[in-house]
């Protein structure tokens, strides 16, 4: 089968070699646990952390005349997975058994998809800073966990849990489409995004339940693929990115000196930044691919499929396209915002009957900034979205001033409470007595002569003028009529 390619060279994304420039080419294989209760194939619990061996049924752990039974939720994850990845979605599917051996692997086969997967092709869209890059699809399809092997548990023994064995995964494997570590890592976070929304995978890496095969290659630009190496299980994000270049640097040192890349499955090592050979890369026929005898085809109706589309969430592309256009946000603004479901309806709790552009400004900057300087979440902020809407109904009221705000913010989030009360009680109302705000801007001018004459000369100094008024007012005057006051005061248009 030829591959078309969709993209062109991108100079901007060469790498530079001792000869002359290399480009990357990156495709990757997802291994994303389905959100379920019970096993793929067994009633057994999901559950994360429990005791080993806690979570293995008998079918898990492959007793004789054990069968499969599919799980109808995980089939359902995944058809709503392949929706959300505007996917073609297969109304007749087949488990294949997939023939290696781990020690962790009880049945000496795999239950997975081969030829017949549940999902085909679909699309997942990157807004990179400087361009707008598609990503296409291959394939999503079901297959159990395998466990997994403790080799530092004891000097002499490995150890195998088997929880993880027979848990759901969706294998989600792109397109050989990306050219730069930064767009893999893009990808990789628009896809854990998707899943979280679709709540059809928590994508939580530290846990195991989202890593990632990276393939990587290089070539001279506008040559053909070069041979790929993939790079097994990396668990973060950041690891992928690092991965990625080292890999590609390694290898184009390897062809710059006249040698060749071997095609091999290689482990990224994150305390010394490298890429290191596991094995020689293994292809489908040395899995002695079948049909699993024990389960027949997966079939289901288009009815069935248009069921669930129905009750699909709002998805981060079409949420981040509203946000632009209802609330009036920038792109920017609207991607960090998506970027976390629970952190799109917290801003919409917040926005609602306010000024979007203002209240998007508060979560972003004064939220978000404090939680992750905290190592906080929104669900664990001390400020919530009442608070924080309260804060901005005052300053909209014209009740404090921003810098009071901030005060405010500084209150609420460490002692709590109600922030119209909290004004009240601590005397917090910004002064819009003229006739008070006049005698101390009278103050200022009567101490700074020279300052009054170089303003008249450079009416930019008006700025440290209006500084020192509020400085005096410990932040409580107005700051557009001190600004109109000092105006007519020093005689500025």
């Amino acid at each position: 089968m030829t591959i078309v390619e969709a993209r062109k060279p991108d100079p901007k994304k060469f790498i530079k070699g001792a000869t002359g420039d290399w480009e990357v080419v990156i495709g990757m294989e997802v291994h994303a646990q389905v959100t379920s209760q019970a096993k793929l194939f067994s009633g057994a619990s999901t559950e994360f952390g429990n005791d080993p061996n806690a979570n293995v049924s008998l079918v898990d752990a492959a007793m004789p005349g054990m069968l499969p039974v599919i799980n109808e939720e995980c089939v359902a994850q995944a058809i709503r997975t392949g929706l959300g990845l505007k996917a073609q979605i297969n109304l007749k599917s087949v488990f294949d058994r997939k023939n290696y051996f781990y020690p962790d692997l009880p049945q000496g086969y795999q239950i997975s998809q081969f030829k017949q997967p549940i999902v085909g092709e679909g699309v997942i869209i990157l807004d990179m800073p400087d361009e707008r890059v598609e990503v296409g699809v291959e394939r999503l399809h079901l297959e159990q966990d395998a466990g997994k092997s403790l080799h530092d548990q004891h000097p002499t023994m490995s150890f195998v849990d088997l929880n993880r064995s027979g848990v759901a995964l969706m294998e989600i494997v792109s397109k050989p489409d990306l050219r730069s570590a930064d767009e893999a890592k893009a990808y990789l976070t628009k896809l854990r995004i998707i899943l979280r929304y679709l709540g059809t995978c928590d994508g939580n890496m530290d846990q195991g339940s989202m890593r990632a095969d990276v393939n990587v290659s290089v070539r001279r630009p506008g040559e053909g693929f070069g041979t790929r190496c993939e790079i097994k299980n990396v668990n973060s994000i950041r690891f992928v990115g690092q991965a990625i270049e080292y890999e590609a640097r390694r290898q184009i040192a390897i062809l710059e000196d006249g040698g060749s890349i071997d095609q091999e499955t290689r482990l990224y090592d994150a305390v010394k930044g490298e890429t290191r050979s596991m094995r020689s890369k293994e292809e489908a026929h040395d899995y002695r691919y079948f049909p699993d005898p024990d389960l027949l085809p997966l079939e289901f109706t288009q009815a069935y499929v248009d069921e669930l589309a129905q009750h699909l969430p709002e998805l981060p592309d079409d949420k981040k396209a509203r946000f632009v256009a209802d609330y009036g946000l920038t792109p920017y603004d609207a991607d960090v915002l998506v970027a976390e479901k629970v952190s799109a309806d917290f801003f919409e709790s917040v926005a609602k009957g306010r000024d979007a552009k203002m209240a998007a400004n508060w979560v972003i900057n004064e939220l978000f900034g404090r939680l992750n300087k905290e190592g906080l979440t929104i669900e664990t902020s001390p400020v919530n979205a009442g608070q924080l809407g309260g804060i901005i109904d005052l300053i909209k009221e014209g009740t404090i001033s921003g810098k009071i705000a901030k005060d405010l913010f500084e209150i609420i989030w460490t002692e709590g409470g109600e922030p119209a009360a909290v004004v009240e009680a601590r005397g917090m109302k910004q002064v819009t007595d003229l006739g008070a705000i006049e005698a101390v801007v009278d103050q200022i001018i009567a101490a700074n002569p020279d300052k009054v004459a170089q303003a008249k000369e450079k009416p930019t100094l008006l700025g440290w003028f209006v500084g020192q008024v509020m400085k005096e007012s410990k932040g409580k005057a107005n700051p557009q009529a001190v600004n109109d006051l000092l105006k007519a005061k020093i005689g500025i248009e």
